[in-house]
């Protein structure tokens, strides 16, 4: 479980759902973990006072990575708070949902901004300060949506693909650096942002996964852990499902 000891990591939306579970998981694994929230500050408290015994090797920072000047400070500072950066995993993520052609375009542009640019924000910075140790690991959280396009979802669905074009791009651009870039793309998993969901459509999803459930943030944490580690150095560029079959 020390797979990872003397690496740092930084999980954007790292307090809540499917990044806290990331958040554990590598801290589990022996990292230290910066956990970045954005907004609930109720839940990134609660992470600090229940994972105290992690002691620190667990920083919690609120951050809007959709702000480029806020995470250019947060870089600059950041080798004097912890030190290398080794782990990057780009979680971050909000949902407005509204078809195309009633969605406000401050819905459209918040969408994007947070999903996609905040991506943006953070690899660019995040690449500078794990070059000077030619090692990184950079995960992307993305979703089938990126290709099933779901319903009332375009904004959120235009920026999941563009993350995955991204990625792509990315990881043939730091290759020679010995930095991977790589997407994880869990499904319909049970955490806040499924919780509004009317009960129709939810069941109607419900329906579409072969495994006939949601799945669980402690699932996607595995896959992670995976691209994480120095096991996974001759991957790069790819989009692992964890979706149970959909």
């Amino acid at each position: 479980m020390a797979a990872l000891a003397g690496m740092t990591a930084i999980v954007t939306g790292g307090t809540r759902s499917i990044g806290r579970a990331i958040s554990e998981a590598l801290l589990a694994a022996g990292a230290r973990v910066v956990a970045l929230f954005a907004e609930n500050v109720e839940a990134a408290e609660r992470m600090r006072q229940e994972m105290a015994v992690a002691g620190d090797r667990l920083a919690v920072e609120r951050l809007d990575v959709a702000d480029y000047e806020a995470v250019e400070y947060f870089f600059r500072k950041f080798a004097e708070r912890y030190g290398a950066l080794h782990i990057l995993v780009n979680n971050a993520g909000i949902r407005r949902d509204a078809v195309l052609a009633m969605m406000k375009r401050e819905d459209w542009q918040r969408v994007i901004d947070v999903n996609l640019g905040g991506v943006y924000n953070m690899c660019k910075f995040g690449v500078h300060a794990m070059m000077a140790e030619r090692y990184g690991r950079i995960i992307n959280i993305t979703s089938p949506c990126s290709h099933f396009g779901f319903e009332g979802q375009a904004n959120y669905a235009a920026a999941k693909a563009g993350m995955i074009g991204l990625t792509r791009s990315l990881a043939r651009e730091v290759a020679r650096r010995g930095i991977t870039a790589n997407c994880i793309s869990p499904g319909f998993i049970a955490t806040d942002l499924l919780a509004d969901l009317p009960s129709d459509l939810a069941a109607r999803y419900r329906e579409m996964v072969p495994l006939r459930r949601f799945g669980r943030p402690e699932e996607v944490a595995p896959a992670v852990l995976f691209f994480a580690s120095r096991e996974a150095s001759y991957i790069t560029g790819a989009v692992l499902e964890v979706a149970g079959g959909l």
